[in-house]
């Protein structure tokens, strides 16, 4: 029974600010979608909309690009520097970020959107990295001996036999990245420059002012909802692989 309370306790404490946000993005002295309609008519929400848009795609296309190359590569010819992708992974998320601030200031390189999208690349590339070799090492070499012995060569079996055989894991990997990307704060807030702003930067600038009005909430509900969107789709492209 002390178990099952605890259960409630924990869930209530996760959950119940989400509802409570999601709630007060639909009230405003009544129930209504003026909230709604106001960031979507808002020039600053929809120039950071787009600019976390294009961040998180273009990032998540170069890192699955990448990531999956390497994972690969890995996975027929292992090397010990295959570690290095797995820190970005397990250091505090902080760090990386202040090490990505230095790097940038090390090399004379302006912030802004070039800085921000290389952060980006960065700590997805390792995620994409881990979830494609996973799904790479489950692949029997013999299938690729069989395409080899029929005439194909390496980049014939590559993209024909061992691309479609990844897909899944590449998709899996594609959701994670571009979620990572379109709500990432830190890394973004540290690489950063003048004029450049993201949905997760504009909303705590505006609530580090004590600027906490339904139109933020609303702003924050619809991020929440395209996060919880593309959970869902990696929970259900991962039950139908295994």
């Amino acid at each position: 029974m002390i178990l099952k309370i605890l259960t409630v306790a924990v869930f209530a404490f996760l959950y119940v600010p989400i509802i409570y946000l999601v709630f007060s993005s639909f009230y405003d002295d009544g129930f209504t979608f003026r909230n709604y309609e106001a960031i979507l008519n808002d020039r600053n929400v929809t120039t950071a909309f787009f600019n976390s848009l294009n961040v998180a795609i273009l990032s998540t296309l170069i890192s699955v690009i990448l990531g999956t190359l390497a994972a690969y590569s890995f996975k027929k010819r292992g090397h010990f520097l295959e570690s290095l992708f797995y820190p970005p992974i397990v250091i505090p998320e902080i760090t990386e970020a202040v090490a990505l601030l230095l790097f940038f200031k090390m090399l004379e390189f302006p912030l802004g959107y070039y800085s921000v999208l290389t952060g980006h690349i960065a700590f997805n590339v390792a995620f994409v990295y881990v979830v494609v070799y996973a799904r790479a090492s489950s692949i029997e070499k013999s299938i690729e001996e069989a395409s080899y012995t029929l005439g194909a060569n390496e980049f014939q079996t590559f993209t024909k036999v061992v691309l479609p055989l990844l897909m899944p894991g590449i998709v899996a990997a594609s959701l994670i990245a571009f979620t990572l990307s379109w709500d990432n704060f830190i890394k973004t807030a540290f690489t950063t420059g003048p004029g450049f702003n993201t949905l997760p930067l504009l909303i705590w600038s505006q609530a580090a002012r004590g600027v906490v009005s339904p139109s933020i909430n609303a702003l924050a509900s619809l991020m929440l909802l395209i996060s919880i969107v593309l959970s869902y789709l990696y929970v259900r492209i991962s039950i139908r692989e295994e």
